[in-house]
C-alpha cells in the first residue's frame, strides 16, 4: 500500500505542476504523508523532473 501512496503521489505532482502553488502544497501534503525512504526516493525523483521544468526549483527548498 505505501509504494501506491508514493506513485499516487507522483501522479498528482505531474498533474500539477503547471501551479508551483499547487505543486507545492501538494509537496506538502506528500512530506506529511510518505515513509521517510519514500521521501528520500520523492526528493531524487524531484531532482530529475524538476531538470525539465526549471519553474519548480524552488519547491525543493520543501523537501530538503
Amino acid at each position: 500500500m505505501a509504494r501506491a501512496m508514493f506513485e499516487y503521489t507522483k501522479t498528482v505532482l505531474k498533474k500539477v505542476s503547471f501551479s508551483v502553488d499547487l505543486f507545492t502544497r501538494e509537496l506538502q501534503k506528500a512530506v506529511n504523508r510518505l515513509l521517510p525512504y519514500e521521501i528520500e526516493e520523492l526528493r531524487l525523483w524531484l531532482e530529475r523532473y524538476t531538470q525539465q521544468k526549471p519553474e519548480l526549483v524552488v519547491c525543493l527548498a520543501v523537501i530538503n
